[in-house]
């Protein structure tokens, strides 16, 4: 089975979100990346800031959907696709939800913390206004391998 044109895009997102997840290990923050997406251009990319900026919203979805609703000037975010290396927590979950997102795509799955799925499915809660399109799995092992290192190196 080949990839679809979405596939590949959603593995070129899934790269960006990468590279920024890897920017986040140079100032010791776990390493988690996300790309705020519409269509095939990117509006925001981050990687999470929690320990650089002493900030426990630092999250790298929650930069990226703030530095994509500023590029847009709204925050309204239809038609955006949110790209994350780790599955979202609540938090995050709920912020994909309150943006309108219209699709979340991420790697590895979160059975301690996440919420698009694991220990909960805040995403695509039917009593909530809105719902978003999930895709689990996108280069899962690739993001999971660089988590997984990142705590092993810190045991």
């Amino acid at each position: 089975m080949g990839l679809t044109p979405g596939d590949a895009d959603d593995e070129r997102m899934m790269r960006l979100a990468l590279e920024e997840a890897r920017t986040a290990l140079g100032h010791g923050d776990v390493p988690i990346g996300a790309v705020v997406s519409r269509g095939d251009e990117v509006l925001a990319a981050a990687g999470n800031q929690r320990e650089l900026a002493a900030d426990p919203t630092a999250h790298a979805e929650i930069l990226a959907l703030r530095a994509a609703a500023a590029a847009v000037r709204s925050w309204h975010l239809e038609g955006c696709t949110l790209t994350v290396t780790l599955e979202p927590c609540a938090m995050c979950a709920g912020a994909a939800v309150l943006s309108r997102l219209d699709r979340l795509v991420f790697g590895a799955a979160d059975p301690k913390a996440g919420f698009a799925g694991s220990l909960g499915n805040l995403v695509q809660d039917p009593r909530l206004n809105h719902d978003v399109s999930v895709r689990e799995g996108v280069l899962a092992d690739e993001c999971g391998d660089l988590l997984r290192t990142f705590f092993r190196e810190r045991r």
